[in-house]
């Protein structure tokens, strides 16, 4: 049985984790997950939404052939699991992640990869990992830190606590809270909204702050025109600057426009 399906609709690319109850990150889910990214990379998806089968988004790792595994076997295991979920953080398209349930260590590493969180109201939040004596193997910490800010992540981090989505939301790294029953819906709804944006310069938001997280405010400056300028040439900027200059010289609102993501 497959551990995560995939599709591509109207624009809206889709993974859901399909291993329930628990959607343990297992070795074949990486595989899968792969294989995933690589049909969305190849496609025209102009946004992705990522889900999960069953009441709870995921406990994390697989855990159980840990312990008879080699220091290698593990640094090569967990080199994949980051290089996958690098390839996640950095598609050149909106992602949304819809969470509900439990959303724990590899799991919650996983959910942070997404541009933005829309959780359940059941949804709690946490790292396990200090309950195992590890820390979290995938860039979790510092991912929710860049989010929330140091003192949050540490503490979180430390504790293992179970935090819910209210609280995630409150320090920022969940965007929305959503009634259990309505998540599907809205998170799908939000995904197809920015499926017809200007997927371009979405994608150079991405860029921009993936700077911006590693060199800071004048880094980001720096690179700045030669990611902005670029999209001067787009065909969703030839369609709505002239249109919008026009409006303004008559009066008129500005037009809603049918961006083609080109």
């Amino acid at each position: 049985m497959p551990h995560l399906t995939y599709g591509i609709s109207d624009g809206v690319a889709t993974i859901k984790l399909t291993n329930p109850p628990q959607n343990r990150l297992s070795p074949q889910m990486l595989d899968e997950f792969n294989q995933a990214l690589d049909a969305i990379e190849e496609s025209e998806a102009r946004a992705m939404l990522l889900s999960a089968e069953g009441d709870d988004f995921s406990f994390g790792g697989d855990i159980v052939p840990w312990p008879e595994m080699t220091r290698r076997e593990l640094r090569s295991l967990f080199e994949n699991y980051m290089n996958a979920f690098n390839r996640f953080e950095r598609l050149p398209i909106p992602t949304v992640a819809a969470v509900r349930g439990l959303c724990f260590g590899g799991g919650l590493e996983l959910a942070v990869r997404a541009d933005l969180i829309f959780a359940a109201e059941s949804a709690r939040f946490g790292h396990p990992e200090q309950s195992l004596a590890i820390v979290t193997l995938l860039g979790g910490t510092y991912r929710v830190a860049e989010r929330a800010g140091r003192s949050k992540a540490i503490e979180w981090a430390l504790t293992s606590e179970q935090v819910p989505a209210a609280t995630m939301a409150q320090f920022g790294v969940v965007n929305r809270v959503i009634p259990d029953v309505d998540l599907t819906n809205e998170a799908a709804a939000f995904a197809k909204k920015l499926a017809s944006g200007p997927t371009k310069a979405h994608a150079a938001h991405k860029a921009l702050l993936r700077i911006w997280a590693t060199g800071g405010v004048s880094a980001a400056d720096e690179a700045m025109f030669d990611i902005a300028l670029p999209l001067f040439d787009s065909e969703d900027v030839q369609l709505a600057l002239p249109a919008s200059v026009e409006a303004f010289k008559a009066g008129r609102p500005r037009p809603v426009f049918e961006f083609k993501g080109r």
